[in-house]
């Protein structure tokens, strides 16, 4: 009787444990590998995986894959695997830069938090997500390891599947992994980046299979409160330079463009990071796109100012909107591009984020 007593209590320990492991704050010890997993007690997670395919002879093909993680709030003392008490989205996209075209995929799943569930989880030891026939999960290597990634199918234009092999550590951002998103200490995730990743492919399209090779980025993130009030939505970028070093910059945008916060990192190809306090970093917008479908206005092209250097931020394609509204119903515009210097040479590769210009993000 106990025991059972015992077994039915075990779901709402669990929960406490993870409340208390998964809190964001300032000064948090990292645990790895656990802090490659899911953190289910934490509002929103993410792990984000962008970057390009080399074609011989050609024009780079994009990618982005990307698995959320949304705690619900609700169904919090329901027993059984159908409380929806998280939910996992998806998305995946092409960005064929010699075509124009742009593909895009997208999932939706409830979870109730059960690591045993097969179809659908976020597990919590290490990094593996699934969605039926999606997934993402890391295994352990040498420093942070190889991710291995499948998406899209039958159900979508394309398949791929990613081997992400790391060839440098994981990049903390912020204040060792603590990025503060806004003037509040509440408004912050705990973030790392893993720039640099090589990748080997396999991409099928069309019924034509490809073994390709290229380059990418991966970022995990989670937090509780990540936009303030007052933002609409938020501008990233991160590139992969050419010399083996890794420039990451963001800012928090208010409904009139202004920056509300910003920040970024860069990490040169020897190792040295510098952190970036949010005056430190400007965006500039130099040229706007019109989305047909959305009717969003987006700078392709900005001009970027950390202490890096002034630099300029290239859509390599300007159709790479994303409309998730079957999924996590984010519409935002995600692509493939280069960072060039103040000649316009070309100082590394990767890609531009910007939400919240159709209408306010909703997190």
């Amino acid at each position: 009787m106990r025991r059972r007593a015992l077994l039915a209590l075990w779901p709402a320990l669990a929960r406490a444990q993870d409340a208390a492991d998964d809190s964001i704050r300032e000064g948090r010890v990292w645990r790895w590998p656990r802090d490659h997993g899911a953190h289910p007690a934490a509002r929103n997670e993410w792990w984000y995986a962008t970057g390009w395919l080399d074609v011989p002879g050609g024009s780079p093909i994009g990618f982005q894959v990307t698995f959320f993680r949304h705690r619900t709030g609700l169904a919090e003392a329901l027993p059984g695997r159908l409380a929806p008490r998280q939910l996992l989205f998806a998305h995946a996209a092409l960005s064929d830069i010699a075509s124009g075209q742009h593909l895009q995929a997208q999932r939706a799943q409830r979870w109730s938090g059960d690591e045993l569930a097969s179809d659908a989880h976020a597990l919590r030891a290490d990094t593996d997500v699934r969605m039926g026939s999606w997934w993402l999960k890391r295994e352990p290597a040498a420093d942070a390891g190889r991710f291995g990634a499948q998406v899209g199918g039958a159900d979508a234009q394309f398949a791929l599947q990613l081997d992400l092999l790391a060839t440098q550590p994981a990049l903390l951002q912020g204040i060792d992994g603590f990025s503060r998103k806004g003037p509040l200490p509440q408004q912050a995730s705990h973030y790392y980046s893993v720039p640099q990743l090589q990748v080997n492919a396999r991409l099928e399209r069309g019924g034509e299979r490809r073994a390709l090779q290229g380059r990418a980025w991966l970022d995990h993130e989670w937090s509780d409160e990540y936009l303030p009030r007052e933002a609409v939505g938020w501008d990233w970028t991160g590139f992969n330079l050419d010399d083996g070093g890794a420039l990451m910059a963001f800012r928090v945008r208010r409904a009139d463009g202004s920056a509300l916060w910003a920040g970024g990192s860069l990490r040169s190809a020897a190792g040295a990071v510098r952190n970036f306090a949010p005056h430190e970093v400007r965006f500039t917008p130099q040229r706007s796109w019109t989305s047909a479908a959305s009717q969003a206005r987006y700078p392709v092209r900005w001009a970027l100012d950390t202490p890096a250097g002034r630099h300029a931020v290239h859509a390599l394609m300007d159709a790479q909107e994303l409309d998730g509204r079957l999924s996590n119903g984010a519409v935002y515009w995600e692509g493939l591009s280069e960072l060039l210097d103040e000649r316009g040479h070309r100082m590394g590769r990767g890609y531009l984020e910007m939400t919240g210009y159709g209408k306010r993000l909703a997190m």
